[in-house]
């Protein structure tokens, strides 16, 4: 039986994890950890130092903040205690100098989106991108999402750059009217990305590709919170046979 703590239990994605983990049958939620308290069945602790103080657990889940999250991680990685992250925000230099810290094998997992269908999206725009001289990163996510772009977003762009050998031939900011800066979108890795807050909105991310005379575009759509669990499960179930710095869900889809 796999061992979990949930850090923001109280939260909304949190509590979606408590579910998903309470329902199934080879792990169990030992403890919860939000520092406003909740209501649950197991020990709720204010911190991640006090759950490791007074608990045992083998996996940490968190979907908190980013500034939250790296401390979590600080505490619970030099314990050997493997981390299941969801949290976006933090950079790639911030993960490595983290898991460097990790003692016992333990195993920082960090997955910008733990949908399947969006990694398989992602996948499909590393295919695309060689053949494609123009790409573009739509997102759109709910009002109160407390990041732009989206985690999901940077690592589309990131793949799409590292998969091809040019740069987009897309017009660039240099073509924005006086006023108007930040019409192209930001640019990640020479990849424009567009970010669209409204309500409505869950998770989307939309990537467009153009060459002559044709277009090509791949869409994932997330409508409910649910979407994620099966991800959070695999990597929840998957990160105990591994070490170090683990990024991207696909790591674990056979």
């Amino acid at each position: 039986m796999i061992r979990v703590a949930v850090s923001g239990c109280a939260g909304r994605m949190g509590k979606t994890v408590v579910d998903a983990v309470g329902a199934a049958d080879d792990m169990d939620v030992v403890c919860g950890i939000d520092p406003h308290g909740a209501d649950a069945p197991f020990p709720v602790y204010a911190s991640v130092a006090e759950a490791v103080d007074r608990a045992e657990f083998d996996v940490l889940v968190d979907f908190t903040q980013p500034d939250v999250v790296a401390g979590n991680l600080a505490v619970c990685l030099p314990a050997g205690i493997d981390c299941v992250v969801g949290t976006t925000g933090l950079s790639n230099d911030t993960l490595e100098q983290l898991s460097a810290t990790a003692e016992n094998g333990a195993c920082l997992f960090y997955a910008p989106n733990f949908t399947t269908g969006a990694v398989l999206m992602m996948q499909f725009a590393k295919a695309a991108a060689p053949y494609f001289p123009e790409a573009e990163v739509i997102e759109f996510h709910h009002a109160k999402k407390k990041d732009a772009p989206s985690g999901t977003a940077v690592r589309t762009a990131q793949i799409i750059a590292e998969a091809r050998a040019f740069e987009s031939s897309a017009p660039g900011a240099e073509t924005e009217i006086e006023g108007c800066e930040g019409a192209r979108g930001a640019l990640v890795d020479g990849v424009p990305v567009h970010s669209v807050r409204s309500m409505g909105y869950v998770a989307s991310q939309e990537v467009v590709f153009g060459s002559m005379g044709q277009s090509l575009a791949i869409r994932h759509d997330s409508w409910d919170r649910t979407s994620y669990m099966p991800g959070v499960l695999l990597g929840i179930r998957s990160v105990g046979e591994q070490q170090g710095l683990i990024v991207g869900l696909e790591n674990f889809m056979a």
